[in-house]
């Protein structure tokens, strides 16, 4: 018992003196080296590089916010649900897809602070029309930001070093043709359901939410 006393008074004692001196603690660990020639991003390309990873994540809480209203028991349409959850989840995909290239070139290496930030979202009574209306409108903003974002990154075209050739390519090859694509399907999903609620009324809109 003697024994078990004193030991424990040593540990009592040793886990104060290492609380007294943790302020004083400092990591000496240094980076490699051979990691500093490794990021060669442009800060402008950078800069809007996280400024479009904050958009996509924004696109996607709008998204969310507008499936949770259709989903709402007084509402009562969950193809538009269905459609807008699926919209949500693609667009935070592009944004985590971003967020992997800065870190595969080496630009996550010191703080992903301030990197996402959850912006309030617009919440209103939509019907189908106005909410394929309202996304149609985000999605040829984000649009832009991708064309704005890849003529940054191309850089000042007298000078070849500033121009990022794999990251232009990957957005576009990749990002804008996928945003163009849903914005055409968008303007046909607008063009069909002003057809059916022309002539059918809200029936127009209830059947188009079955087919969606």
């Amino acid at each position: 018992m003697m024994k078990f006393c004193a030991s424990f008074c040593l540990l009592t004692v040793l886990a104060a003196i290492n609380m007294a001196q943790a302020d004083n603690l400092q990591c000496n660990i240094k980076s490699n080296a051979a990691f500093r020639g490794w990021p060669d991003m442009k800060e402008p390309c950078i800069r809007s590089m996280r400024e479009q990873i904050q958009k996509e994540i924004n696109a996607s809480m709008q998204y969310l916010a507008m499936a949770a209203y259709f989903s709402n028991d007084t509402v009562n349409r969950p193809g538009f649900a269905e459609h807008f959850f699926k919209a949500a989840k693609e667009e935070r995909e592009h944004g985590a897809k971003l967020i992997e290239y800065l870190s595969m070139r080496g630009e996550l290496t010191h703080t992903v602070k301030d990197l996402i930030k959850v912006s309030p979202v617009k919440v209103k009574n939509w019907s189908g029309l106005s909410a394929l209306e309202d996304a149609f409108k985000l999605e040829t903003e984000v649009t832009k930001s991708i064309r704005d974002l890849i003529k940054t990154c191309e850089g000042n075209s007298k000078k070849a070093d500033d121009n990022d050739y794999h990251l232009v390519d990957y957005l576009t090859g990749v990002y804008l043709e996928e945003q163009l694509t849903g914005q055409r399907e968008l303007a046909g999903k607008i063009t069909t359901l002003e057809k059916m609620m022309s002539s059918q009324g809200e029936l127009g809109e209830f059947l188009f939410d079955k087919n969606m």
